[in-house]
């Protein structure tokens, strides 16, 4: 490095930004998004289903005191895990799918960090105006016009943050109890934290950090480029047509693009797209309807910045044809992606209506290992848990099946029969005997199968165990 050299800076300060607003189809379409994605999150909770006595009314609740999870008329227990980690693998291929298909469209339209930032966006922009006012506001000096707005802005994002944090805590406890615990001061501690710590991440996150949190936080822009080919479709400028830019009526030797920087004053991220692919580009496509707004303006075709892939510049600058959307996104890769997707999405709704409402552990009890009766019979132990996961009250009845003769007997309760409450679990001591001078009393081990009834509509599940005899060594 030379001495009149300087030295390469290792850090660059944040350059604010400022999107302007614009009106649009994609705009419109980011509108209905925010509506639905934040309805859904806000109001879910307050949803009321009916599951009968003794069981919580909520739509959707996750359980956590009684580890179980309940959505809408689907009830998942502890031991059914399988269907949460199957839909946490649907969400990451169908991740990977859209990816593949259509670029960043998860990070354009759906993501949180989005949905809330565009939300803060309309915020400011509806108390400090639109672009040019809140870069005018930004280099005023700290008067009293410019705190009254910052502070009401600010306020409205604490609000707004607050639902955030107050929704989210709903999602685990009856939502109108909790509400009222709430402002009374009588809910748990987490359950303030919870809200704290969410109330000041949406309120940073989106209020300020904005497009920081897309740029350094997210780990999903390095890896975007291992779902993405030449035939995945996102939102790039045609060079070929706009190029030489410029200013002025004579456009003779002029490309279409007027150099207005309508992209650059929408992009929520600031940055310009008719530099190329970059990692910032959440592909939300705000300025591909400033852009064709102008072209209508200036009497040039729609499409300067367009939703394209690779390929379609080639074909272009050949002068042959667009290929058709279609053939982008049904390609093998993306059928790859949602065979897998659909196969899992299929098993699980099988795997759903399936299910017993029946479940049963056994847990034999080896110590001793057997103990032998007054009329030399053999009796083994066993810990039975039986899970009732209907809504009504049951009776359920314990028998044995083997290739020797078997009596049962349940422990604190006469005969074979069990009653298990609605929706909860009972564990029962289960005895099972050998008589005496049988096979299985005087042998060494002997497979059994302990089966368990629902009497009401003679449902049956089993689990396999072993007998010891009086010869185990």
């Amino acid at each position: 490095m030379s001495a009149t050299e300087e030295p390469q800076k290792l850090y660059a300060a944040r350059e604010p930004v400022f999107p302007k607003r614009v009106k649009g189809r994609f705009r419109n379409l980011k509108w209905v998004i925010m509506i639905v994605t934040l309805g859904i999150y806000y109001v879910t909770p307050w949803i009321r289903w009916d599951r009968g006595p003794d069981l919580p009314n909520q739509a959707v609740l996750l359980d956590l005191a009684n580890r179980r999870f309940f959505f809408f008329w689907i009830e998942i227990w502890p031991h059914e895990f399988y269907f949460v980690a199957g839909l946490l693998i649907m969400a990451g291929l169908g991740l990977f799918l859209f990816t593949s298909a259509l670029g960043r469209v998860w990070c354009g339209y759906s993501c949180p960090q989005t949905v809330w930032t565009d939300l803060f966006f309309t915020v400011e922009r509806w108390i400090e105006g639109d672009r040019n006012a809140r870069l005018r506001l930004w280099n005023a000096k700290w008067d009293f016009t410019k705190w009254r707005l910052r502070l009401t802005k600010w306020v409205v994002w604490l609000l707004i943050a607050v639902a955030t944090g107050g929704a989210w805590v709903f999602y685990f406890a009856d939502a109108p109890t909790l509400l009222v615990q709430l402002v009374t001061g009588q809910a748990a501690f987490v359950a303030y934290t919870t809200i704290g710590i969410l109330t000041a991440t949406t309120f940073v996150f989106g209020g300020f950090m904005r497009e920081q949190v897309c740029i350094y936080m997210c780990p999903w822009p390095r890896i975007q480029a291992a779902m993405m080919d030449e035939d995945t479709i996102t939102v790039a400028y045609r060079d070929w047509r706009g190029e030489p830019r410029g200013k002025g009526k004579d456009r003779e030797n002029l490309g279409d693009c007027i150099d207005c920087n309508a992209c650059v004053n929408v992009c929520p991220v600031g940055i310009d797209i008719r530099d190329g692919q970059q990692l910032e580009c959440i592909t939300c496509a705000l300025c591909i309807d400033a852009c064709d707004d102008i072209m209508a303006k200036i009497g040039k075709p729609r499409g300067l910045i367009d939703y394209m892939a690779l390929t379609d510049e080639a074909n272009e600058r050949a002068g042959n044809p667009k290929k058709n959307v279609w053939k982008h996104i049904f390609r093998l890769r993306t059928i790859i992606y949602t065979v897998l997707w659909s196969s899992i999405g299929i098993g699980l709704t099988v795997l759903l209506f399936i299910r017993s409402d029946i479940d049963v552990t056994v847990a034999p009890v080896r110590n001793p290992q057997f103990v032998t009766l007054s009329d030399g019979s053999i009796r083994n132990t066993y810990d039975v848990r039986i899970r009732n996961m209907t809504n009504q009250e049951t009776d359920f009845r314990v028998t044995v099946t083997a290739d020797a003769a078997f009596a049962v007997e349940l422990e604190g309760v006469p005969g074979d029969t069990v009653t298990v409450a609605v929706d909860s679990t009972q564990l029962q001591r289960v005895y099972v005997i050998a008589p005496p001078g049988s096979a299985a009393a005087d042998g060494n081990l002997t497979d059994i199968r302990l089966w368990v009834e629902d009497l009401s509509t003679t449902t049956r599940t089993y689990e396999d165990t072993t007998f010891f005899g009086r010869d185990i060594e």
